[in-house]
């Protein structure tokens, strides 16, 4: 791929509410309902982490939604829309499990398995053999917006329309991300849900940063890109997955990068976003994949 959108490739948390205190009122935990829907705890932490974004630099945006309750969080700019980096191989990977499905092509061992390397390590050479040899570019791109909610994804103005070259916003991968728990067969979800919790290394950041007890699964993206006919390049990150008992909690976050900033800058903040919003610590583990 060109270098301008590359996508490298190396390599509830439900409060407990105190009880009360006759003697002691102001110690009391407010009930809930004085903390909004998602009660006392969380909204605390989404307090927690609307400070962090404010502190950061570039362009932030992040939406979590509770499948359980309907609730849905969002904080940073909810207008972003970035580059999508290789966020867009989940999309391609569920519209050909689901074309198989329906016999609508036949994907042998070997796909498989590029199927699984684009989710493990965000393999780029196994999502461009798949795209060359199943994709439509237009056919895709209706299926991702009609399909899976992904309305505001696009391919990037002038230039080729391919997976690598995306933009979209955090609800789009949510919405995405919703539809692979809620809508796609279950034999399908369920070896999608299995490649997501146990990535490689390259994708151990993002939603990966809710931590090991709320069973996380993501799918990563990463780009250092340039506007058509700019100057500038910049990178952009961007992290969807679940998280929680039954994958109650579903993320999509996205951090456009201000120019002077590196490719760990942007993989730390989205994982000090996540762990803040599920209480995680912080710095927390994080591996940054390396720039080839």
């Amino acid at each position: 791929m060109p270098p301008i959108a590359r996508a490298l490739t190396v390599i509830l948390l439900l409060p407990v509410l105190v009880a009360c205190s006759s003697t002691t009122p102001e110690a009391a935990t407010p009930p809930a309902d004085q903390c909004g829907p998602w009660g006392c705890a969380q909204q605390a932490r989404f307090d927690d982490a609307n400070a962090f974004i404010a502190r950061q630099k570039g362009h932030i945006g992040i939406v979590v939604r509770d499948r359980v309750t309907g609730q849905v969080w969002r904080a940073g700019e909810n207008g972003l829309r970035s580059w999508a980096g290789s966020t867009p191989k989940l999309a391609l990977a569920v519209s050909l499990l689901e074309q198989a499905r329906t016999g609508a092509i036949t994907l042998d061992e070997g796909d498989t398995a590029r199927i699984a390397a684009m989710l493990h390590v965000s393999d780029n050479d196994a999502a461009d053999g798949l795209w060359d040899d199943f994709a439509d570019s237009a056919t895709m791109m209706r299926r991702w917006q009609g399909m899976y909610g992904m309305a505001s994804a696009s391919y990037v103005d002038g230039w080729t329309t391919r997976w690598g070259f995306v933009k979209l916003a955090p609800q789009d991968l949510v919405s995405l991300m919703g539809y692979v728990l809620e809508r796609l067969n279950t034999t399908d979800r369920a070896w999608v849900l299995d490649q997501m919790r146990d990535v490689g290394e390259p994708q151990q950041w993002g939603v990966w940063g809710a931590g090991a007890a709320l069973r996380p699964g993501v799918k990563d993206g990463w780009d250092y890109c340039v506007e058509l006919g700019g100057t500038v390049y910049r990178w952009v990150t961007s992290t969807v997955g679940f998280a929680g008992p039954d994958e109650r909690y579903v993320i999509g976050a996205m951090y456009d990068e201000a120019p002077e900033q590196e490719l760990d800058d942007g993989v730390h903040v989205l994982t000090d976003l996540v762990a803040t919003v599920f209480g995680a610590a912080v710095p927390a583990p994080a591996v940054v994949p390396e720039d080839v």
